[in-house]
Parts: structure tokens; C-alpha cells; sequence
């Protein structure tokens, strides 16, 4: 029987209003945690379980990649506890925010931990998940839009695409010691038809070309950098690698910013014009 067969009115019946189908998300509870992702930076790219811990948490312990925007979702009256890491300035170390986290916990708060983009990306939220479940502190992770991906799609580059990428891989650029990790697979990463995403890596994007050039990635491969993805700052910088490094350098982009390589920033170009804004930078650029 299809849709037309029913009598008038059957299927309305049968389907309630959307208001009253919407799914029943999890409660946040007192003395809990949550390990949330807010995404690279645009508010639409919230979870619904984000918004969620947003709108119930009793304090937010939030990174410095999280736009004001974002935390306009949370109650006029939540505390805010920023720990933040920023270059050059005092900020506090991992284990210190895993304690205030547990200690926030037992005092009966429902504790939000927002971190940009993805919490278990390059966002050491497993670090603070495992403390506590040391602790034996109940948490929920809510996994968010990684800006390896998401910025990459507002810049009009897909990260795997049919004939031009059939893998894509996320690479960190700093160590603990805030250096190029030492241990990176230059040869792996430098694979033909492959998309290499580096995050925190701007300020060795010299190095970062270098490596990929000397272990036989071609230099006419298309490369760019996104600053500040998904947000009303977002630039970019559509390149190859072998001139990445020297038009970093002409264009001065700013921080946080992604370096990809491969095949599929070569479609930025008309991917780019999908978007009114995305259109005016491919044009300036």
C-alpha cells in the first residue's frame, strides 16, 4: 500500500508532529563529565548532544579554539573555566585540567569539557577520559565535527574523492615538545593518491614540504592552507608543495591553520564557487 492508497488524513495519524518525534537524548548528570567536541568553529556544526551539554552544564572548562559564539549556548549563570593553551603565554599543563575536572565532578556539578573539533583528534581527550575513569568520575564522550575534515569541506576540498584520493590520513605536527614528531612515516605519508592533513603545523610548513619532497612526493601535487576553518575569519592559500612554503611565507596565515596535501585541492577551485564567501577568497587569492 503506498502513501496514496491511505484514507485522508491516515498517515498524519500515524506520523505525529515533528516536535513530538524528536529523539530523548541522554540526561546530563550531576557529578559528571562530559568530553564534548564543538566542532572547527561554525555553531551549525554543534551535535544535538553538544548543544545539549551547552545548554545544562553547571560549568564549561573550554579550550581557546572555542569561538563566543559557541558558548552563547550556555546559560546565562554557567561558570566558565578557561584552560585554554596559547603560544607564548602561561597555560595550564594536562594534568592539572584533568584534576580540576575530577574535582569539579565531586562537587556535584555536570561538568562540560568543550574542546575544538573532535576530543579524541589531537585533543588529548583520551588523556582526561582515562583519568576519570581513574577516578571512577562517570563521563560521556560526544565526538564533534574534526577540523581535518569539516575545514577541509568548507574550503571546498574534499579529503577523499574517486580517482584522486583514496585514503586520507591526519597528522600531528607537534610533538609534546612542541617540535616536528621525529617519528612520522615521511615515506607512507609522501604515497601517491593520498590526502595528508597536518594540524598545528604553520609554523613548519617548510619543513613540512621538505620532508614530503624528499621522500618522492611530487612537487606539483596540490597543496593549500585553511585558516581558521568554518568560521568568519577562514582563509586559504591554494598552492602546490613545492611552492607551499614560499607562499606561506607572501601570505602570512594566520593560527589555527591546516596544511593538506594531495590530489583533491585541486578541486577547490570549483568546489570553492558553491559557496558565495568561498567564491570571493578563491577570487582574491
Amino acid at each position: 500500500m503506498s502513501l496514496l492508497d491511505l484514507p485522508a488524513g491516515a498517515w498524519r495519524a500515524t506520523h505525529p508532529p515533528a516536535s513530538t518525534r524528536r529523539p530523548r537524548l541522554p540526561e546530563f548528570e550531576r557529578g559528571s563529565v562530559w568530553l564534548v567536541g564543538a566542532g572547527p568553529g561554525d555553531p551549525g556544526l554543534l551535535t544535538l548532544l553538544a548543544v545539549r551539554a551547552l545548554e545544562e552544564a553547571d560549568i564549561i572548562v573550554h579550550d581557546a579554539l572555542v569561538s563566543p559564539e559557541i558558548l552563547d549556548f550556555a546559560r546565562p549563570d554557567v561558570e566558565l573555566d578557561d584552560v585554554g593553551k596559547r603560544a607564548g603565554r602561561p597555560s595550564p599543563r594536562q594534568e592539572e585540567i584533568n584534576a580540576r575536572l575530577i574535582r569539579h565532578a565531586r562537587r556535584g556539578l555536570r561538568v562540560l569539557r568543550l574542546k575544538g573539533g573532535d576530543p579524541f583528534v589531537f585533543g588529548r581527550g583520551g588523556e582526561e577520559a582515562l583519568d576519570l575513569a581513574a577516578a571512577g568520575v562517570p563521563f560521556r564522550v560526544v565526538p564533534g565535527v574534526t577540523s581535518g575534515l569539516g575545514g577541509l569541506a568548507y574550503a571546498g576540498i574534499p579529503a577523499t574523492h574517486r580517482g584522486l584520493g583514496n585514503s586520507v590520513t591526519l597528522v600531528t605536527a607537534t610533538d609534546s615538545r612542541g617540535e616536528l614528531p621525529e617519528d612520522l612515516d615521511w615515506a607512507g605519508l609522501a604515497r601517491a593518491r593520498s590526502t595528508v592533513v597536518f594540524y598545528m603545523g604553520l609554523r613548519k610548513v617548510d619543513r613540512v614540504a621538505a620532508n614530503l619532497l624528499a621522500a618522492g612526493r611530487d612537487a606539483a601535487t596540490p597543496a593549500a592552507i585553511v585558516s581558521a576553518a568554518s568560521t568568519p575569519r577562514q582563509t586559504a592559500i591554494y598552492s602546490t608543495l613545492g611552492e607551499l612554503a614560499a607562499d606561506a611565507a607572501r601570505f602570512d596565515p594566520a593560527a589555527p591553520a591546516l596544511i593538506v596535501v594531495g590530489e583533491v585541492v585541486g578541486l577547490a577551485d570549483a568546489l570553492a564557487h558553491g559557496d558565495s564567501a568561498m567564491a570571493s577568497l578563491a577570487a582574491a587569492l
